[in-house]
């Protein structure tokens, strides 16, 4: 009969295997405390005053525990390490060749918590055909195949993933990215990029995180992306659907809020009755009446009033009868022929 896998034997059962080949109950508690398997992960000065003994002395215990067990694992003597290898090479390979932990824990464990993540990141520690990466300020906490790839090397391609992004410049495609690090397997190179804190990507655009066009921090940043990828003018109830509808991290804002945003951001126009659009695509602020002398100064002549209304609308989402309704009652347009209008001396 072939060996259950992790997911049918449940992960926490190879812990408590792996823990029970320390010999003293001291190391166990210690390795169980310092990598949070069943509860917290606790410092070393926590560990410390709990077992009446110094700092250093958990780091030297932790440390003597903690390579016993990887040579064991090493020649395969851990029980169930074989077999939770074995799983996450196979999930690895489908995710690219590396992963983040979290992401990991979430194809082997049900519910994918803090602790299904604390166990599996330090089963994969002690897995000889795995290289991790410790989470710091530019990495998250992630998992790599090693025959594929050392820890030091994973993080020399991340940073060449990164370095490719700066060099673009602008929101990109995986693809681009893969095309500008020479790496024929765009997988890989989205497995790399999902492990940076410094890259973060929204709706297949991948950036660096400080790029609200990948990783909107406020109102104003959600409004131009939903804007931006509708393509098109929108009411701003409609804008606040969206941004309620969307993948965004915190989306609980209320419409009044994002009115309030819209009316103070430059890059946004009024253009109707409660619907903007953007700046860039050429429309500019102003009444009705300031696009109409827009466009009168711009032709340098007299133009007829259904061109008059055609420019306009290219400018502002109103209706004709508006636009005809100012050209005739405002003193700054005078009617120089039949329906054919200038601005006035």
């Amino acid at each position: 009969m072939a060996e259950a896998t992790p997911t049918t034997f449940q992960i926490e059962s190879v812990v408590k295997d792996v823990l029970g080949t320390i010999e003293r109950e001291r190391e166990r508690e210690i390795v169980s405390r310092r990598f949070g398997l069943f509860d917290r992960r606790e410092t070393l000065e926590q560990i410390g005053e709990l077992l009446g003994i110094t700092r250093e002395r958990v780091r030297q215990l932790e440390k003597a525990a903690v390579t016993k067990l990887q040579a064991s694992a090493g020649k395969g003597d851990m029980p169930g390490i074989l077999s939770i290898e074995e799983e996450m090479v196979t999930e690895l390979l489908s995710m690219g060749k590396v992963a983040r932990v979290s992401d990991l824990s979430a194809k082997l464990s049900k519910d994918n918590n803090k602790l299904d993540q604390a166990r599996v990141s330090f089963l994969a520690m002690l897995c000889p055909k795995l290289a991790v990466i410790d989470e710091n300020d530019n990495f998250y906490h992630a998992v790599g195949i090693a025959a594929e790839h050392s820890e030091k090397a994973i993080k020399e391609q991340v940073g060449a993933v990164v370095d490719a992004i700066k060099k673009i410049a602008e929101p990109t495609t995986p693809e681009a990215i893969a095309e500008s690090v020479k790496d024929s397997n765009v997988a890989h190179v989205k497995a790399l990029a999902s492990v940076s804190k410094l890259v973060a990507n929204l709706n297949g655009r991948w950036g660096l995180t400080k790029w609200p066009m990948v990783n909107p921090k406020n109102i104003r940043d959600k409004i131009y992306v939903i804007l931006f990828e509708s393509g098109k003018h929108m009411h701003f109830n409609d804008i606040a659907k969206s941004i309620k509808d969307s993948a965004f991290k915190r989306k609980d804002v209320t419409t009044q809020a994002i009115h309030n945003e819209l009316i103070k951001d430059d890059r946004f126009v009024l253009i109707g009755r409660g619907i903007y659009a953007l700046k860039e695509w050429g429309y500019k602020k102003g009444t009705v009446a300031d696009i109409i002398t827009e466009v009168l100064k711009k032709a340098g002549e007299p133009l007829h009033r259904d061109e008059i209304v055609k420019r306009v609308l290219k400018n502002r989402y109103v209706k004709e009868t508006t636009i005809l309704l100012n050209l005739q009652g405002k003193p700054q347009f005078k009617r120089v022929a039949k329906a054919t209008y200038a601005l006035a001396e």
